[in-house]
Order: C-alpha cells, then sequence, then structure tokens
C-alpha cells in the first residue's frame, strides 16, 4: 500500500512538473511552486527525484522513447518512404493533442541541459528518431520516390517546422491536427517526391496513413 501511495505520489509531482515546464519553462519550473500546488514539502520532491534537472532528463527521455515506439508501431502498417514520413508528420502533431503538456515542455526546452554529461541518452534518442527520418528520406531517394535532395538538410527541415508547432498550434483551436498535418505534408512531401501522384492519398485526412497514426496512439 505504501508504495503504491509512492508511486502515485512521484506520478503526481512529474505530471505538475511537466505542466509548469510546459507553461512556464524550465527556468521558472519551480520546485517549491510544484510542491505547494500538490500540497507536500520540497523535499518529497527531492527524495522522489533529487535535483530538478532530473525531473527534466525523465520527461525527455519519457517522451521520447514513447514517439520512437509510436513511430515503430506506425510504420509496421507503412511501407513507401512518403507514407512513413508523411505519418511522422501527422504523430508529431497530434502529440500536441494526446500529450500536449510533454509535448510542448519538450519542444520548448529542446537545448536545455544540452551539455549536461546526463542526457546523452535522451540526445541519442533524440538522433536516433532523427536518423529514422533520414534513412526514409535516403531510401526514397534511393528508389526514385523523391528528389535527389540533401536528406541531411531535408530531415532537419522537417523537425526544425515541427519543431516549433508549439508556439503557434492550439489544439483547440480553428485547425484540427490533422488539418495541420496535411498542410505540412502537402508542403514536405509535395517538394519531395519525383512523382506528384500519390500525394493526395498522403494528405487524406481519411487515409491509411492518418488511419494508422490514429490507431498507433488510441491503442497507447
Amino acid at each position: 500500500m505504501t508504495q503504491g501511495v509512492s508511486a502515485g505520489r512521484r506520478d503526481q509531482i512529474f505530471e505538475v512538473f511537466t505542466r509548469h515546464v510546459a507553461a512556464r519553462g524550465y527556468d521558472h519550473a519551480n520546485l517549491s511552486d510544484i510542491a505547494g500546488e500538490l500540497g507536500t514539502s520540497k523535499g518529497t520532491i527531492v527524495h522522489h527525484f533529487g535535483v530538478k534537472a532530473q525531473l527534466m532528463r525523465e520527461l525527455e527521455e519519457t517522451y521520447m522513447r514513447r514517439q520512437i515506439s509510436a513511430l515503430q508501431a506506425i510504420w509496421v502498417q507503412l511501407t513507401t518512404p512518403a507514407e512513413r514520413v508523411a505519418s511522422m508528420i501527422y504523430a508529431s502533431t497530434l502529440l500536441h493533442v494526446v500529450d500536449r503538456d510533454a509535448t510542448v515542455a519538450t519542444q520548448r526546452e529542446v537545448l536545455q541541459l544540452a551539455q549536461d554529461p546526463e542526457m546523452q541518452d535522451i540526445r541519442r534518442l533524440r538522433r536516433h528518431c532523427q536518423s529514422m527520418v533520414t534513412d526514409e528520406l535516403k531510401r526514397g531517394v534511393a528508389t526514385g520516390a523523391f528528389r535527389p535532395v540533401d536528406v541531411e538538410l531535408g530531415t532537419l527541415q522537417i523537425f526544425g517546422s515541427l519543431q516549433w508547432m508549439w508556439t503557434w498550434f492550439d489544439p483547440d483551436g480553428p485547425r484540427t491536427w490533422d488539418q495541420v498535418g496535411a498542410a505540412f505534408v502537402d508542403v514536405m512531401l509535395g517538394g519531395l517526391l519525383a512523382d506528384r501522384f500519390s500525394l493526395p492519398q498522403l494528405v487524406d485526412r481519411e487515409g491509411r496513413v492518418v488511419k494508422a497514426v490514429r490507431e498507433v496512439f488510441s491503442a497507447g
């Protein structure tokens, strides 16, 4: 019973910390404020996590592992480079709905603790996620599905655009996540595809790509 209560308190601390980072940024996420909101002590937070930086590390790692796991599950259903790259764009947009606070927190603090040696594993996870897209761009170029672009720069362009979505995309606003995703796919894949014949299927919000993304996140 005690272990269950302790685990529950730890989860609560983690959830409130994530929300505070999303709303205020890491530097202004104060452990005393978090403790006050939860009606506990700052010492309790330190007992569970140690320093504040450890909370950020866990937030980053948990989020990145979820994103990679989701992409892997989606890509089981989708086989072409175009479909896989499109699905990553849709998934990144949907995460603003299903995991809003963690998405905003990790995107706004992408450079936070960049020099921290304890963040090496998280940086490795970020590179792995990007390399998944780079590999699909390479495969698309090699098969002639994509134009012969610089795949490294192409990857940076895609992730760079998605990285700033937290600054303007409101899940409760006039555009739904799949509308935003489709608009990004239209521009990004429209520029990559050697033949745009498949583009209407990729931007179809009821098509197989969006369906695969929805299924994985509803299952998760």
